[in-house]
């Protein structure tokens, strides 16, 4: 289907996940077919004082009910009107949009850190279709592991917490050492110091690594440029050092990009 086509589709089911996260059970068949781990779509506010979408990550594709599942935290307006969506209202949505990761390896390593863990759970599952080990690597600020449990039946599952009250303290790099957790391929999602952090140990540890960005984008489509990072190679689009998160991303190979 086109990336710029918004449609209007019903909500299957909304629920609280913890204190101020949200799940969202979206009913398409075209998105459904369509969407891959690592994409996202746009949400459209009924309220017309709103007028840019919200880029959302997708959490779960479900084919067989034809589901996407988007999994985000309340920050503003527009997810607060997502949150009180019941069973049978209706959205307005564009995507599935950007591209995805790269599903490949032997063994990988999927790491997610605070509302960089949603995206997480497709790429986990997707990987375990294939036949990938996976071994996930989660990072929290408290005890509160929202999500954790639904990884455990694609790999095994280490969570690091900065509060030290559940598995190992301090960030999920100290989690990867502590364990000694090793693959031949990451993939991650979550703030940037993280992804920074990521970035030097796959290079130190000569491990393919990708990353997803998060920005705040307007037109979801590359067209306005209003969301972009440093690249290591000039973009043919504009033709200065720099790629669209919202096109070209949100996931890169870590040595394309500077962060």
């Amino acid at each position: 289907m086109s990336e710029k086509v918004i449609k209007v589709v019903p909500v299957v089911k909304t629920e609280k996940v913890t204190e101020g996260v949200f799940s969202m059970w979206i009913k398409d068949k075209d998105l459904a077919t369509a969407a891959k781990a690592g994409q996202f779509v746009s949400l459209y506010c009924n309220d017309g004082s709103q007028l840019l979408p919200r880029p959302i990550s997708i959490c779960e594709i479900d084919t067989k009910e034809e589901t996407l599942r988007l999994v985000y935290r309340v920050v503003g307006k527009g997810t607060e009107e997502f949150s009180k969506m019941k069973a049978g209202d209706e959205i307005r949505v564009m995507g599935p949009l950007g591209n995805g990761f790269t599903l490949e390896g032997t063994e990988a390593i999927l790491i997610g850190g605070g509302i960089g863990i949603p995206p997480m759970l497709q790429t986990a599952k997707s990987l375990h279709a294939q036949g990938v080990k996976v071994q996930v690597v989660l990072g929290y600020r408290d005890s509160d592991l929202f999500l954790k449990s639904e990884f455990e039946p694609y790999g095994s599952v280490i969570v690091s917490t900065e509060d030290g009250s559940v598995g190992t303290k301090g960030n999920v790099i100290d989690a990867i050492k502590a364990n000694n957790v090793s693959g031949d391929v990451i993939m991650a999602c979550g703030p940037m110091p993280m992804l920074r952090g990521i970035k030097a140990f796959a290079q130190e540890n000569s491990i393919k690594a990708q990353i997803s960005l998060e920005e705040k984008m307007a037109c979801g489509i590359g067209a306005c440029l209003a969301c972009v990072c440093k690249s290591k190679d000039k973009d043919h689009h504009t033709n200065v050092n720099n790629k669209r998160i919202c096109k070209d991303g949100p996931v890169f190979y870590a040595e394309e990009i500077e962060i």
